[in-house]
């Protein structure tokens, strides 16, 4: 194989640099090439319009995919969860590795617990699928909280809390823990409480559908039950026809007994925003022994979840 170095694309946070680092660093002891970072920036770094309103599938994706199209770079990292459903032909998701922790997490004043906040209490998100699951909890529960639409990077969520604007920011554990910053967390949500979105925790490695070479070498780095659990998961999100802006959470989870893993648990959710109307499923079965059998679980329990009244609670469906 050549020497010559391999050219990575990322986007340019200081989460996305992290997690490309990690993967370079992997890509480097697979193939004995050293890796180079190239940064682009995407359409979701530069607007600051919310996710929901300039469209949120692949606002931060289809920089990086035509990079690797004109082939500036070799391959990308994304976070999987930004990725649109469809597959553009000339290019092949080549590796998903181990995901790291799917849950959100919250970020509070005076180091609260989610149930412990004050009546009234102001959390931020950019994410419809939170706001709506929320916002479902504390009307079950009992508890009086206001949602905040924010934008931002981790350290911009953060500070609102910091700042005393808001009492408590949401985030994905992941991101947290890829950037060293976990001991900030004051609560894990349990995914009882709030499904992650669909591939959250999980990263892609993506490049070009023609070579052969590369697409061997990453493969190396791929995980086949996490693979076969985002599979299900956005063959779920996919069928609901819902981008990745869209209030729609889904978990995949393996079930074992003892050391032997026997089962797949998917579970999906849908809701108005303001949480009063939220059709929840799950379904279990074998575990897939291929990618098309990870896919067909999610439509199925997508197909329930839409003859339970799904598409109504969506607002404006992708196309």
């Amino acid at each position: 194989m050549s020497t010559k170095a391999l050219r990575l694309g990322t986007r340019r946070s200081k989460l996305a640099m992290a997690q490309s680092g990690q993967v370079a660093k992997a890509v480097r002891e697979v193939t004995g090439r050293p890796v180079e970072l190239v940064e682009i920036t995407t359409y979701g770094d530069v607007s600051r319009a919310h996710l929901a309103q300039i469209g949120g599938t692949g606002v931060f994706v289809t920089a990086l995919r035509d990079a690797l199209v004109r082939g500036e770079v070799d391959f990308a990292v994304h976070s999987l969860k930004d990725l649109p459903t469809a597959q553009p032909e000339e290019l092949v998701l080549a590796a998903v590795p181990v995901r790291e922790d799917p849950r959100d997490v919250i970020v509070a004043r005076d180091a609260l617990k989610f149930t412990d906040l004050p009546r009234g209490a102001r959390i931020g998100t950019g994410s419809p699928r939170r706001m709506a699951q929320l916002n479902g909890y504390a009307r079950a529960h009992g508890l009086d909280i206001e949602t905040v639409p924010i934008r931002g990077n981790v350290d911009t969520r953060i500070g609102y809390v910091r700042d005393g604007e808001l009492d408590a920011v949401v985030l994905a554990a992941a991101g947290l823990n890829r950037i060293g910053r976990s001991d900030e967390v004051t609560d894990f949500l349990s995914v009882d409480t709030v499904l992650p979105a669909p591939g959250q925790g999980a990263l892609a490695i993506e490049c070009a559908a023609d070579n052969a070479s590369l697409i061997a070498a990453l493969a190396e780095l791929d995980d086949p039950f996490t693979r076969a659990a985002v599979t299900a998961e956005r063959s779920l999100l996919a069928a609901l026809e819902a981008g990745c802006s869209a209030p729609v959470g889904a978990l995949a989870d393996l079930l074992a007994d003892g050391q032997i893993v026997k089962e797949m648990r998917l579970r999906g959710v849908v809701g108005t925003t303001d949480g009063s109307r939220m059709v929840q499923l799950s379904t279990t079965g074998p575990v897939p022994e291929t990618n098309e059998g990870a896919a067909a679980l999610g439509r199925e329990l997508a197909a329930e979840m839409l003859a339970q009244g799904a598409a109504g609670l969506m607002g404006e469906r992708a196309q």
